[in-house]
C-alpha cells in the first residue's frame, strides 16, 4: 500500500487580494479522519479545495504521499532523465538511481508570483497571473443534454490542462487521462486537428472523450469537427457573438456544452 499521507508545509492562500490562509501546517495520515473545524469563512473548505487541486496555494507546499518503491518500479519502465517529487523513500532512491546520469529532485517550497512579467518594444507588460481554476460550480449547461457526472469530471481535468496551454489550445481527454492536445496555433480548427491527430497516432479511441477550449468558438466549426470524431462533451468559456450557432449544433446532434465564462488564453 503506498503511502498516501496529505502534508500542508507552511500554505498560503488568497482569493484575488484577501489573504485566507497564512502558514497553515498540518499533516493528515492515510486511513484516519480529520475534521476540519472552525466558524464559518476560517478556511476550512478552502483547505480541502486546495487538497483536491481545485484552486493553486499562493504560497507553500501540498504533498499526498512519497514516490515509494511500487512507484519507482513502474516510473523504471519509462526513460527518464530527471525527477522531481515531494520525498522519496529509501527502496525508491535505490531503484531510481540505477539509471546512470539520472537526476532525482526533491521539490522545496515555492512562494508563487501573483504577476507575470513580458518584454515588449520599449518596456514591459506587467499582468496579473491567471490563478483561476474552475469547479463544478463555475459550470453552466447551455445544451438540452446535460453531462455525465464523468463528463463533467474530464472536462474540468482537461479545462485543467488547457489553461497551462499555449494559444490558440483545445486538449482532449477521456477518463482523466490526456489524449492529446493541440497547442500554440493562429488557428482554433487547426489547434483541434492537431489534437485529433496526435490521439489517433497513438491509437487513442476518441468516442466519449471531452474537449476543452480556452476561448470561445467563433464559428461552430470546431464542435462539428469534434462530433464526427465521438467527443460528446465540450467546456469553453463561451461570449462569442455566435454561441448560439455551436449551442444550435450540439443539441441537433446529442452532444453536451458547459460554458465557464471564464477566458484564459495562455500567450
Amino acid at each position: 500500500m503506498p503511502n498516501l499521507d496529505i502534508s500542508l508545509e507552511n500554505v498560503y492562500f488568497a482569493y484575488d487580494e484577501k489573504e485566507v490562509l497564512k502558514g497553515i501546517n498540518l499533516t493528515i495520515p492515510q486511513g484516519k479522519i480529520t475534521a476540519f473545524v472552525g466558524p464559518s469563512g476560517s478556511g476550512k473548505s478552502t483547505i480541502a479545495k486546495l487538497i483536491a487541486s481545485f484552486w493553486d496555494v499562493t504560497g507553500g507546499l501540498i504533498t499526498i504521499g512519497v514516490i515509494d518503491k511500487e512507484a519507482a518500479e513502474e516510473i523504471n519502465k519509462i526513460f527518464f532523465e530527471v525527477i522531481i517529487a515531494p520525498d522519496y523513500d529509501v527502496d525508491a532512491l535505490e531503484i531510481l538511481g540505477q539509471k546512470k546520469n539520472r537526476i532525482i529532485l526533491v521539490r522545496k517550497e515555492a512562494k508563487l508570483p501573483k504577476k507575470q512579467f513580458r518584454a515588449l518594444l520599449n518596456g514591459v507588460l506587467v499582468q496579473d497571473k491567471d490563478t483561476n481554476i474552475e469547479t463544478v460550480a463555475d459550470l453552466k449547461t447551455v445544451t438540452d443534454k446535460a453531462p455525465t457526472p464523468e463528463e463533467v469530471e474530464d472536462m474540468l481535468f482537461a479545462n485543467k490542462i488547457v489553461k497551462n496551454s499555449k494559444s490558440n489550445a483545445i486538449v482532449l481527454a477521456k477518463d482523466k487521462q490526456l489524449l492529446a492536445s493541440g497547442v500554440g496555433q493562429t488557428s482554433r480548427v487547426d489547434a483541434l486537428k492537431q489534437a485529433i491527430e496526435k490521439a489517433k497516432s497513438f491509437g487513442f479511441d476518441l468516442n466519449g472523450a471531452v474537449m476543452a477550449s480556452d476561448a470561445f468558438f467563433p464559428f461552430p466549426d470546431c464542435v462539428e469537427i469534434a462530433d464526427k470524431e465521438g467527443i460528446t462533451a465540450v467546456i469553453q468559456p463561451g461570449g462569442s457573438v455566435k454561441d448560439d450557432l455551436s449551442f444550435a449544433y450540439c443539441n441537433e446532434h446529442g452532444m453536451a456544452m458547459v460554458t465557464t465564462g471564464i477566458r484564459h488564453f495562455k500567450h
